[in-house]
């Protein structure tokens, strides 16, 4: 079975927003962090649904709703690193939602050329 390199990456990036939530809870920074927590696992969730869409036009519809999530956590990440709430570094995972972001624009601009 072939690898769906986005379905990895955004699960992969969900698990390190997991980790990232555990260690922004240790500095009792809650806020941000529960935001973030809920748009990033959203993504990889959204993609997995996408995966066993119906119709394309529901794929489209359930990845737009991941763009959307991800573009979410790319906010939420950029005020986290803006903020003085924490000392964490978060740049990775900034570079890391673009890519993801980046990604399902392209995946959704296939679907809606191949129609």
């Amino acid at each position: 079975m072939k690898e769906n390199i986005i379905a990895t990456k955004t699960f992969d990036f969900a698990l390190s927003i997991v980790n990232l939530y555990v260690q922004l809870k240790k500095e009792n920074e809650f806020i941000i962090s529960k935001q973030i927590l809920r748009s990033a696992t959203s993504i990889g969730a959204n993609v997995e649904e996408a995966i066993a869409a119906q119709s394309r036009k529901d794929f489209i519809h359930k990845m737009s709703i991941a763009s959307k999530e991800a573009r979410e956590t790319k906010y939420w990440l950029r005020l986290l690193d803006k903020s003085d709430l924490t000392s964490i570094e978060v740049n990775n995972y900034l570079i890391e939602v673009e890519h993801i972001i980046n990604i399902i624009t392209k995946i959704i601009k296939t679907s809606q050329e191949s129609k």
